[in-house]
């Protein structure tokens, strides 16, 4: 019963776990590919969830603190000593067939299995996506067997006073047998799904064009970058300028230098292009920028004090006015992003005639 418990509260964890993981792999995915694969996501994730899976396994249940005490026999470091426990606790007698069924489902011998089969995916994660070689593949089962084991043995990291789980040398043994198993596995798969080369090879075929969710990523980087930059400079000196010469400095003084590129997209591997009136290149570069990043924030925020204070308007009709104006503005980003993600041009792009350059080299 355990068991189904481990696995259900890792079900309900892992889109929290998905969700903070997220932000760095689509980052990783873009800057080394320039598009994200939809097999490799499913590849990953799995793996995530894979590995939140095996882990609650080995810490759940969690007993109460008052319930764990000394023991001495926590730690059991004769090798296989699941052998004799099988022969003294089993009521398997081999020359009584019908015992056979019943000693498999008592916990000397499922226990010893389910050590086994916890880690064969293990090992077929190792081969196919991370390319391990058997050599790699028996260290790195090692190390994720012993991390279990000294979980275990430290209490869980010394929550608890006293381990309330077992040591045991033979589950170390087995862990690693079973990633060795998943190894060799792993060697008839290949020949029925894509090889990670294949994976990278349509990644970066893909990555030569500028998505929708790629634009989206770049927008959310650069702002984040912005932000953190005026944050870290404000702390230093107070301005109300500050904003202004980041902006420009940020978006128009170093994309200048630098091939149309600001750190987010160069990061991204993604380059803005103005197709047309280059000789102006500098000052459509400019108002774009800011349309494209803040214009209808500031147009949105500008028309609605002015209304405010045109025709003084009491605190319910402010209200009033202030949901309007920022209903409306959510509603024309989420246009964009449906834009966007249809991977068709924006308002923005169709008027100033502007193109997003992929720069991944395959």
């Amino acid at each position: 019963m355990s068991y189904f418990i481990s696995i259900k509260t890792a079900i309900i964890i892992f889109p929290l776990i998905g969700l903070l993981f997220s932000i760095p792999f689509v980052l990783h995915q873009y800057h080394k590919y320039g598009s994200i694969n939809p097999f490799r996501v499913l590849i990953v994730y799995s793996f995530i969830l894979y590995l939140v899976t095996i882990y609650f396994l080995v810490i759940l249940p969690l007993p109460n603190k008052a319930d764990v005490i000394y023991k001495s026999n926590m730690i059991k470091l004769i090798p296989f000593g699941f052998i004799n426990d099988f022969i003294r606790e089993s009521s398997f007698i081999l020359t009584t067939p019908s015992t056979y069924l019943k000693a498999i489902k008592e916990p000397c011998f499922y226990t010893v299995i389910f050590n086994i089969f916890m880690t064969i995916p293990f090992g077929m994660y190792l081969r196919y996506y991370f390319k391990c070689d058997f050599k790699k593949t028996l260290i790195i089962s090692f190390i994720l067997s012993l991390f279990f084991e000294l979980t275990q043995a430290s209490g869980l990291y010394h929550i608890y006073p006293y381990p309330y789980r077992v040591f045991d040398v033979d589950d170390l043994i087995m862990n690693i047998l079973g990633g060795v198993i998943g190894y060799f596995i792993m060697g008839f798969g290949d020949n029925f799904l894509p090889t990670r080369e294949k994976i990278d090879e349509d990644s970066l075929e893909r990555g030569e064009v500028v998505s929708g969710l790629r634009r989206i990523t770049v927008f959310s980087l650069d702002c984040f970058l912005y932000i953190f930059i005026f944050t870290f400079i404000s702390l230093f000196i107070n301005n109300k300028y500050i904003p202004l010469i980041i902006f420009t400095v940020y978006f128009i003084i170093y994309p200048y230098f630098k091939n149309g590129q600001t750190l987010g997209s160069k990061f991204l591997n993604v380059r803005l292009e103005f197709n047309k009136y280059r000789f102006i290149k500098i000052t459509l570069r400019i108002i774009y920028l800011f349309l494209y990043y803040f214009g209808s924030i500031f147009l949105s925020f500008t028309l609605m004090f002015f209304i405010s204070s045109r025709f003084n308007l009491d605190e319910t009709q402010e209200w009033l006015l202030i949901i309007l104006f920022m209903g409306g503005l959510l509603i024309f980003y989420l246009i964009n992003v449906y834009l966007l993600i249809k991977d068709k041009s924006i308002y923005y792009d169709k008027f100033f005639k502007v193109k997003y350059i992929s720069t991944i080299k395959n």
